[in-house]
Order: structure tokens, then sequence, then C-alpha cells
């Protein structure tokens, strides 16, 4: 995975991820074979911002029914990004 962007999928925008935004913590659902370092990387790389820390979750997709069918969303995996306190914001989440 030498591509930024294959690693960083998409930003996660939820009320939570908004309100982590004032302490300077950013989320994103990133590729689920990436480890940390892969994905401190590429946030750095693609957004040129400098990270401290990267926490990561691995999120279970939900089971959902269709009448008497029964299917399973996909498996994904979540990142919250905190960046330095002298690195700047995240254009992508300002005015939001």
């Amino acid at each position: 995975m030498t591509n930024p962007h294959d690693i960083v999928i998409k930003p996660l925008v939820t009320e939570q991820s908004m309100m982590d935004i004032a302490d300077k913590k950013y989320a994103f659902v990133v590729s689920k074979r990436a480890n940390k370092t892969e994905i401190r990387r590429a946030i750095e790389k693609i957004f040129g911002v400098k990270v401290e820390k990267v926490n990561t979750a691995n999120m279970k997709g939900k089971t959902k029914r269709m009448g008497r069918f029964e299917g399973k969303r996909p498996d994904w995996k979540k990142a919250v990004i905190t960046l330095k306190a002298d690195s700047k914001e995240i254009e992508l989440f300002e005015g939001m």
C-alpha cells in the first residue's frame, strides 16, 4: 500500500467526530490492512499536517434484514487522528 489514497478511504462525519475537531481530533475510515504507521504517513502526505497520535478500532458490520432474508454489512476500520498543537487544521472539515 504505497498510495496514501488507498489507505485513507473517507472522512467519518458524525456528531461525535464533529465535536472532537475542537480538540484537533479527526476520524477517518481506513483500509482494514493498514497499521498505525501507514495511516500516520498517509494523513501527513495527503493533508500536509503533523500527526501526534493515531488510535484505531476494528468495527463490526451490522446484520440487516430485508424481509425473511438476512445479510451483513462489511466490517471496517476507524482511525482517530490527533494533530500536534502547532499543526494546521485539515481544510476538509472547515465550515462544517
